[in-house]
């Protein structure tokens, strides 16, 4: 096991710091628009802008998406796809890449459903979804060969309202499932609103239609109510339960915050002359920090934080080394490159369909923690002000940006 840095304490960021740091959270090649729908701003050469998919949350109980569109600069992405493939390859990231950078196996996941929780209906996820598996000669995922299913917050036909920026999560989270795990099965659970309380029950539908990983792609300020939201949504022993740290940088999100979930930092992922052959690095946006409310569980140990501490692992998340994504819905004309801790919470959780079901009773986010081994640790970076603490900077070990590494294979998410 690693152990920490121990350095002075940091306090944890409240809700209001969250929301005036969002449109803030700038790193590297890359600048952020405040707001969905945001234009694009100016930048010089060389630079990336990018706009959230979704609004940034003003209160605790509503979530905002946590999908990154790169919308000018896509020619200097780091990854430069395009030089290294023809041109008919996407820009950005794909499923060769991701199993490169993470060696993952290239079977496995047959009898897994993955399921994912989103707000709002994407009418066109599963017409694009079979664009970006065709693409990349990925097997048919449709309704009719039983391997996509598309449900309402409470399990049945009926839909909620479409919108086109949680369209672009939607599109985001099924093509990273099926980078990842394409012989996994995916469900795909819409909540009526982006209120706490429908994408709760909608964890718990896809709990209930039989789902043992469920990706949650969104996040807002923490809250008093909490602890109360963990018993009601997030406590399902024998289920891996991934949801994104935030793309504000250093400070704490719901429900990241949870106990009972894994919690997904973000890195910058680059190709070197490493004998791994790539690199990972603290994304600037990733969130991490001591949550106010909720508690330590009993697998985490590091010093600073007597509560819980965010983030667990880490993946891809940089929109300057963005990842390749399909949609059409709205005004999205197809492929488009993405980043934002969006992407690595269904990267972590297709990774759980492939090291295979959790047993009963167990808390699947305890798992890398008892293989700190199997994970590659990301010392270098930082996503905030802390003091120099490990909770906002690249550490040897555990830090809070991404935890406790980056996927080197499955073992990390076995029990």
């Amino acid at each position: 096991m690693h152990t920490p840095h121990r350095t002075r304490r940091a306090a944890s960021h409240m809700w209001p710091a969250l929301v005036a740091a969002a449109g803030l959270a700038a790193t590297g090649l890359v600048a952020f628009s405040p707001t969905a729908g945001a234009e694009p701003q100016q930048a010089p050469a060389h630079r990336l802008t990018t706009a959230r998919s979704c609004a940034v949350s003003t209160a605790p109980d509503l979530m905002a998406c946590k999908a990154l569109k790169v919308t000018s600069g896509t020619d200097s992405l780091a990854l430069s796809a395009r030089s290294a493939h023809p041109a008919a390859i996407p820009s950005g990231y794909g499923p060769s890449e991701l199993r490169s950078a993470y060696a993952i196996p290239e079977t496995g996941g047959s009898d897994a459903t993955v399921a994912v929780v989103d707000a709002y209906d994407n009418p066109d996820a599963e017409a694009d979804l079979a664009t970006y598996r065709e693409q990349y000669g990925l097997p048919a995922c449709t309704t009719d060969n039983g391997c996509f299913r598309k449900v309402g917050q409470s399990g049945g036909s009926a839909l909620p309202a479409p919108d086109p920026g949680w369209a672009e999560e939607i599109s985001l989270d099924v093509d990273m499932v099926s980078a990842v795990c394409p012989a996994c099965h995916i469900l795909l659970v819409e909540a009526d609103t982006s209120a706490m309380t429908d994408l709760g029950e909608s964890v718990n539908t896809a709990v209930s239609l039989g789902a043992k990983y469920v990706s949650n792609s969104y996040g807002g300020g923490e809250s008093g109510a909490d602890t109360t939201y963990d018993t009601q949504y997030f406590d399902h022993p024998g289920v891996a339960i991934t949801v994104s740290s935030g793309d504000a940088g250093y400070g704490v999100e719901y429900p990241a915050g949870s106990q009972y979930v894994t919690a997904v930092g973000g890195t910058s992922l680059r190709q070197d002359g490493s004998s791994r052959g790539w690199t990972d690095t603290v994304w600037g946006g990733a969130g991490s920090g001591c949550s106010a409310y909720d508690p330590k569980p009993g697998w985490q140990q590091d010093g600073e934080c007597a509560g819980r501490t965010v983030a667990d692992v880490s993946a891809v998340a940089d929109p300057a080394t963005g990842v390749a994504v399909y949609d059409t819905y709205g005004n999205d004309s197809g492929w488009e490159v993405f980043g934002g801790t969006s992407a690595s919470a269904p990267i972590i959780a297709s990774l759980y369909a492939l090291a295979g079901t959790p047993s009963d009773g167990s808390y699947p986010a305890s798992f890398p923690y008892a293989h700190t081994d199997a994970l590659d640790d990301a010392v270098s970076g930082t996503n905030g002000e802390c003091a120099g603490s490990y909770l906002c900077t690249g550490s040897a070990g555990y830090d809070g940006p991404t935890g406790l590494g980056t996927p080197n294979g499955v073992a990390a998410f076995t029990g």
